[in-house]
Parts: C-alpha cells; structure tokens; sequence
C-alpha cells in the first residue's frame, strides 16, 4: 500500500541527496568532513558549503527509515503469500550488490569499490527478512540498544584480517580493503530501518491523521530534544566529532561517518517532524498537485537513484566543467537539471510498474 506522505518525504529526501551528489561532481570545495576521522579541529566551515551539504544528511537515515516502513506495508498486503522471506532476502542482496557492481562506476569510475547506502540498505533487509517476526517492542528496544551503545564498538577492534575488515563492514565502516571503503556499516544502519518497520506496523493501525501527525511530532521533537542535549554535553554520542564553540554551525556539525547519536537524533527527529507535516497537508487537502514532483521521485527512489550519479559524472565527462570556480552555483544549477532530466524516465518507470506490480519492477 502506498501513502502519500512517505512518498512526499521521500521525494524531498531524494532531491537533496542530488544537490549533496552534484556538489561531489561539480565543486572542487564540496565538504566531506563529516567524521572525527577526516576532520581536523579549527578547521573554517564556509557557510555556504557547510550549509548545502548539511541539509542533505537528513536523507540517508530518513532513506533508511522509509525503507523499512515501505518493507512492512508490502510485506503486509501480500500477508499469506508464500515465498516473502526468500523474496525479501533476494532483493536484499540484489541492492546490496549494487553499491560495489554498479554505483562504484558512478561515484568513482570503479577506481574505488564503495559499500554505501544499499549495501546497508540491502543487507538490512536481509536481516529484517528474519527480525521482521519479533514483536514491536523488542525490535524498538533492539534499535535504541544499537544506538546508545555504537560508539562503543570503536572502543576495541580486531587487529587482524579477515576480522578488521569484518567488524568495519558492521560496526565502524572505513577501509575495508586496499581500493574499498565501506561508508555506510551495517549494523547502526539496520537499527534505522527496524525503527522504519516498527514505523510501517504503527502506520497499519486505524487511526485519525490528525492524531498521527501528533505522535509523529511528538516523537520527532523528543528525538531533537535529545540531540540537543547529546551535542550541548559534547561527550558519548558525538564519535569524537566535538564543538570548536558555540556557533550553530558547530553545533549541526555531526558525525555521519559511522551515523552518531546525536547524527542520527537530529535527522530522525527532523524526518519524523516533516513526516507528520506531510500527513496534516494530506488530511486537509490542500493543493496536492503542487507536490506532484516530490511524489514521482519518492515512488520512483531506487530506479532514480541508480542513474542520477552516472548521468552527472558522464556529462562531466564530455564538458570538464572548471569545478574549482563557483563550484557551489554549479552543484544547484547541475542538480537542478539532474532532476528535470530524469524527471520523464521516472514517470515512465512509474507508469510501467503500476502496470506491472509483481514484475521485475518488486526489487527496485
């Protein structure tokens, strides 16, 4: 079953993940220091790079979380259908598998093998296709534990091989390999998408939508009450990426790599407040039709997702555009066009699989 407002906040999520994409292209000085690891204390964050890509951190975690509402409210129409563990499983590893066989062309042209946001995604599919038979609660309890203690599993790490690579690959990400990097680690990721399964069942109950949109803003603001007070204490919960001061742009400086406490509380907690926006604007029918755009990327997110880095580093490619002069005009401008481009592809993908809904269509 589809809802509107997932695929309204996933739409938004999915244009911002271009702007955050099109700056990696096109803009020389496009942050990335966005862990303890790769940023150096004092550094000056330019308010107009920091910005840009700040507003795109919300779309991985909220990706995440959508998808493991998506997987309950499917698995739930077609409840009684035999064979959903092995469907589930299979398309897992399929998105998985395309972080390495595919995106990797995209985002470096296979110079660098990446694990990223399907690799987890996929693999914590592949784990909700069992975890998905627990009750709310003990998936709940299992994604806050997961939360509250990761920054623990840096505390101690094996030294040797396979087990370095294996304990980055789950826990604390970074190289996995000598030409890989593992960005995105399974298991803080996999604790977003049961919070986006625990999300889907609650979105089964029959409720008003105005008494929905209240508790998905409630949770939402608890959640950046939290980050208010894991990022004031500037201590567990940040993964060593501290305040330089007081400013607000020190203060939104969080650590994504591996996702901290106070990362995840933020963007969750922004995503759950858009979330219940959404839900009020589709309650009260306000004109719909000006979110049209939003809605045919989030119902097309994976199929988009797959063309949109290659399309902007082919036509790098053939025009080298200076990314060293007005980089950051440049990244809006090429994400702008990104999405107006592909905007038709997607409509089309969208048309086919509504009339093909147990095609091949079920994986992406």
């Amino acid at each position: 079953m589809r809802i509107r407002a997932i695929d309204w906040l996933r739409g938004l999520v999915i244009m911002l993940m271009t702007v955050d994409h099109a700056g990696n292209v096109f803009d020389s000085a496009h942050l990335h220091g966005d862990s303890a690891a790769r940023w150096v204390p004092g550094t000056l964050l330019p308010t107009g790079e920091f910005l840009t890509r700040w507003v795109t951190h919300l779309c991985a975690p909220t990706f995440v979380l959508l998808a493991g509402a998506s997987l309950a409210l499917s698995t739930e129409k077609r409840r009684g259908r035999p064979g959903q563990t092995r469907f589930i499983v299979t398309r897992g590893l399929l998105i998985a598998a395309l972080d390495p066989l595919w995106m990797s062309l995209g985002f470096s042209g296979y110079k660098m093998v990446v694990f990223q946001v399907l690799y987890a995604i996929g693999l914590s599919m592949v784990c909700m296709a069992f975890l998905r038979r627990l009750p709310s609660t003990v998936l709940l309890l299992l994604a806050l534990g997961i939360q509250l203690a990761g920054e623990l599993t840096a505390r101690w790490q094996p030294v040797g091989e396979p087990w370095h690579a294996l304990w980055a690959f789950a826990f604390v990400g970074r190289a996995v390999f000598p030409s890989g990097v593992c960005a995105y680690p399974l298991v803080p990721w996999l604790s977003m998408m049961m919070l986006g399964w625990v999300l889907g069942r609650w979105l089964l109950r029959p409720q008003t939508p105005t008494v929905r949109a209240g508790w998905l803003a409630a949770a939402g603001v608890m959640l950046l009450g939290i980050f208010v007070v894991v990022r004031g204490l500037d201590g567990y919960g940040n993964w060593n990426l501290h305040r330089d001061s007081q400013a607000v742009l020190q203060w939104l400086h969080v650590a994504k790599y591996p996702p901290s406490l106070s990362y995840t509380c933020l963007e969750l907690g922004l995503g759950l407040v858009l979330l219940a926006g959404f839900f009020v604007v589709d309650h009260e029918g306000r004109p719909r039709h000006l979110l049209a755009p939003v809605s045919l990327f989030g119902a097309t997110a994976f199929f988009y997702y797959l063309l949109h880095v290659h399309l902007m580093a082919g036509v790098q490619r053939l025009i080298q555009l200076d990314r060293d002069h007005q980089g950051l005009a440049k990244t809006w401008i090429g994400a702008g066009l990104t999405l107006a481009v592909l905007a038709a592809p997607c409509w089309l993908y969208r048309r086919y699989k509504a009339a093909h809904p147990d095609g091949w269509t079920r994986y992406l």
